[in-house]
């Protein structure tokens, strides 16, 4: 059990991706069947905004902030002073991420993409990593380095998928009453 929840919990990133699903289904669940496109995108867009953005970065920040000889052994680092400015901008990625979970779409979008730029720049770091320093640490070269190149892209998918069906529509997509 012990390990489960230290694979969990190192694995953060992943968990709280699932963790999203979960609740985007719960929620749909919930909601008045048939499910349209429209509906089906809002429940996934919605939830992971909510916890891949939102509570994923406020681990983060947490983690960086008042953990920081955890967090820095765990990516492969020395403590180091930048931590806690990572931990820092990772509370404002997580408060945007709270705020887009039911804002608008430019919200939304602005919500995706300074994490996206942020994670697409940890991840050329990760790599930089493991090719010059040979750091395969479970933090830099684990499960957090692909999930800092795939989660903003399946973040900014979905929000894609919910303009293109607010274009096809011709009005503003409703929000269903989610949670």
């Amino acid at each position: 059990m012990e390990q489960a929840i230290r694979f969990l919990l190192s694995n953060f990133t992943l968990t709280l991706f699932g963790v999203g699903l979960v609740a985007s289904l719960v929620a749909l669940l919930r909601h008045p069947r048939p499910w349209g496109r429209a509906t089906l995108v809002e429940a996934l867009l919605s939830w992971f905004l909510f916890f891949s953005l939102g509570i994923s970065f406020l681990y983060n920040f947490i983690m960086h902030v008042f953990f920081s000889e955890t967090a820095a052994a765990f990516i492969g680092w020395q403590t180091s002073p930048f931590q806690k400015e990572v931990g820092f901008a990772s509370l404002g990625f997580s408060v945007v991420g709270f705020m887009a979970f039911k804002g608008s779409t430019g919200m939304r979008l602005a919500a995706l993409v300074g994490p996206a730029c942020f994670l697409w720049g940890a991840a050329a770091g990760h790599a930089m990593q493991m090719v010059e320093a040979h750091n395969y640490a479970p933090g830099n070269a684990g499960v957090i380095f692909y999930t800092d190149i795939l989660l903003p892209v399946f973040g900014l998918v979905l929000l894609g998928m919910r303009r293109r069906v607010e274009t096809i529509t011709g009005t503003g997509m409703p929000r269903p009453a989610f949670p």
